[in-house]
C-alpha cells in the first residue's frame, strides 16, 4: 500500500504540470542516515507491486514492498520524505536527508 500526502500531491502535480505523468518509483537507496526510502521516475518490471494513488502509479518491488509495509510519501521543506510501516521516522531517525523525485540527493549532510 502506498499513501500519498496532499502536500506531496501538489508538488507531484506541478512538477508534472503541461508533462506526460511517469511512473515514480518507490526504492532503497543510500543516505547519510543509512538506507532509505527513495523516489525516482521509472518504468514497470516484472516484479513489481503497482499502486494507483490520486492520479499516480507508484511502482515497488515486491520484495521491498513485503519488508517495508504500508509506504507514506510526504513532502517538507527538504524535498519529499518517504516513510515506511517499518521505518516511520525515515530515514534512520529523520537526519534531514530526502529525496526528491530522480535526484536522489542528500540534502542536508
Amino acid at each position: 500500500m502506498v499513501e500519498l500526502t496532499q502536500s506531496a500531491k501538489q508538488q507531484l502535480d506541478n512538477h508534472f504540470n503541461g508533462k506526460g505523468v511517469s511512473p515514480i518509483r518507490v526504492y532503497m537507496a543510500p543516505s547519510c542516515g543509512g538506507p532509505r526510502l527513495a523516489l525516482a521516475l521509472d518504468e514497470k518490471r516484472d516484479n513489481d507491486s503497482v499502486h494507483e494513488v490520486s492520479g499516480y502509479t507508484f511502482l515497488v518491488e515486491e520484495e521491498l514492498l513485503k519488508s517495508a509495509g504500508a509506504i507514506t510519501v510526504d513532502m517538507t521543506p527538504y524535498g519529499f520524505l518517504v516513510t515506511s510501516a517499518a521505518n516511520p521516522g525515515g530515514n534512520g531517525g529523520g537526519r534531514g536527508c530526502s529525496s526528491s523525485s530522480g535526484s536522489g540527493g542528500c540534502s542536508s549532510c
